[in-house]
């Protein structure tokens, strides 16, 4: 099989000829149709995550059908169509498994990081890992929302908001066009928080109902204006516009994080007290909540918009991902 990995932290991708895996037991072998590429995969080609052993396959947004199942495999067959996302399986056993958190387990899997993802033509993945997906989308469709968009619809979805609430998206990238779309979906009054004149028509057409210009003033104070965020949605990894959107929120609100960055968010204790206001973090989802993420969007028509590249481009793809000039997400092709 085509497969492109990871030799040693900062080498790149290499396309390569691998053996076909078989799968061992409580495992199943996927022939891989789609496979997008997340920003998260950096932390493979750049060695920066703890635990990764080389030469790796990365791809955690992975579509394909089922194509041998391992001994033990119960809930699963061949010819059916799956979908492995970044949580890639749990040991069921520690606390957090205990308590029905597999998210958060001590010892959990994730797929192209502790285990060879879906940059190949085939993938052998936990059963745990699985999830179905819908006949109404194309594996093209599917593999963005197997990160993208259980991140932000599974974050809305417990951010215990309700129907009507001022909900704001931060940021109309690869999450925010998505969780712009979900907010829409699920009733929240939506807002679209970005930089430039030019980004509103984009904003009010993926379903936001207002748009505030973070050229033109103080988001925060436009917030309030219209009432106080129930919860701010932080897509765009940048801590420092994250710090200055805090004071954005109404009563009892949460700044919800997605994007990802190791600098730090300021808030001073008056501006959490004062409101009963949180920041929080949001890891994703399991493989349940990417079921019902590709269920709700089939349903409701949330699309990501996507690039599409083939397997041996994938180094122009993830460049392109990078330098942020993918309007929105890159999905390679591996198969059809």
């Amino acid at each position: 099989m085509r497969a492109v990995e990871v030799t040693r932290p900062g080498a790149g991708f290499t396309l390569v000829e691998r053996p076909v895996p078989g799968p061992a037991a409580g495992r199943v072998r996927i022939a891989v149709e789609a496979c997008g590429i997340c920003h998260s995969d950096v932390f493979v080609r750049d060695g920066t995550y703890a635990g990764v052993t080389y030469p790796r396959v990365p791809g955690h947004e992975v579509v394909g059908r089922i194509e041998e199942v391992g001994a033990g495999v119960v809930a699963w067959r061949p010819g059916q169509r799956v979908g492995v996302g970044w949580h890639g399986g749990h040991c069921g056993v520690c606390e957090a498994c205990r308590a029905g958190d597999f998210i958060l387990c001590e010892r959990g899997l994730v797929c192209g990081f502790s285990y060879d993802g879906g940059y190949a033509e085939y993938l052998v993945a936990p059963q745990e890992a699985l999830a179905a997906v819908p006949d109404a989308l194309d594996p093209i469709a599917a593999a963005p929302l197997l990160c993208a968009g259980v991140t932000t619809f599974n974050a809305l979805r417990n951010s215990g908001a309700r129907a009507g609430d001022l909900v704001a998206v931060q940021g109309i990238g690869g999450l925010g066009h998505l969780g712009l779309q979900y907010a829409r979906k699920l009733g929240f009054r939506t807002v679209a928080v970005s930089r430039g004149a030019d980004k509103r028509a984009l904003a009010l057409e993926l379903g936001a109902h207002e748009y505030v210009d973070q050229e033109t003033g103080d988001a925060a104070a436009a917030l309030q204006a219209l009432g106080g965020a129930r919860v701010i949605l932080a897509t765009a990894p940048n801590a420092q516009v994250m710090s200055g959107l805090v004071g954005g929120l109404g009563r009892n609100g949460a700044l919800l994080v997605l994007g990802a960055t190791a600098d730090p968010i300021q808030v001073t204790p008056f501006q959490l007290i004062g409101g009963r206001r949180r920041i929080q973090g949001w890891p994703s989802g399991t493989a349940k909540d990417s079921e019902e993420t590709l269920a709700f969007s089939a349903l409701n028509a949330v699309a990501s918009r996507n690039e599409v590249f083939p397997l041996a481009e994938v180094n122009e793809a993830f460049e392109r991902m990078m330098t942020n000039r993918a309007r929105f997400r890159v999905v390679l092709q591996v198969r059809g």
